[in-house]
C-alpha cells in the first residue's frame, strides 16, 4: 500500500515547507496564539491528508481510523481521535493550499485536457437567442 519511504519523503518535504511558511507568515497572523498547542503538528496533519490521496481508500474516516491509527503508529505516534483530526484539518487549509500550489503543480507539457461535457440547466431562455454558433 503506502511504503515507509514514501511516508518519509512526503513528510520531510511538507515539514520543510511548513517551517518556512510559519516563519514567513508569523508577522501577519491576527489574534492570539492557542494557549495549548495541538498534539499533532501541521506537518503531520498535511502529510496524512496527502497520503490519503495515494492510499486507495475511498472514505477518509475509514482510512484514518483503520489505517493511520492502527498501522502507522510508528510514523505518527501522537494521533488524535477522528473528530479532533477533522477539527485540526480545518486549521491547515491555508498552508495545505499554498503547498499544493507551490510544490505540487507540475510544469505544462503543452498538452491540456478540457472537459466539454454540457451542463444541463433548467429553463434556459438564452439557448434560442444565442446566434453566435448558429452555422457551426
Amino acid at each position: 500500500m503506502i511504503t515507509y519511504d514514501k511516508v518519509t519523503d512526503i513528510f520531510c518535504i511538507v515539514d520543510e515547507f511548513c517551517k518556512n511558511f510559519e516563519k514567513n507568515t508569523k508577522n501577519f497572523i491576527i489574534g492570539k496564539a492557542a494557549r495549548r498547542p495541538a498534539t499533532m503538528s501541521n506537518s503531520e496533519i498535511i502529510s496524512i491528508l496527502l497520503l490519503f490521496q495515494i492510499s486507495g481508500f475511498k472514505c477518509f474516516k475509514h482510512y484514518y481510523i483503520f489505517y493511520v491509527q492502527r498501522h502507522m503508529n510508528k510514523d505518527f505516534p501522537k494521533t488524535v481521535s477522528y473528530n479532533r483530526f477533522v477539527e485540526l484539518s480545518q486549521t491547515v487549509i491555508m498552508p495545505l493550499t499554498m503547498f499544493l500550489k507551490t510544490c505540487c503543480s507540475g510544469s505544462c507539457t503543452g498538452i491540456s485536457f478540457v472537459d466539454s461535457t454540457p451542463i444541463r440547466v433548467c429553463k434556459n431562455k438564452r439557448i434560442k437567442a444565442n446566434k453566435v454558433f448558429k452555422g457551426t
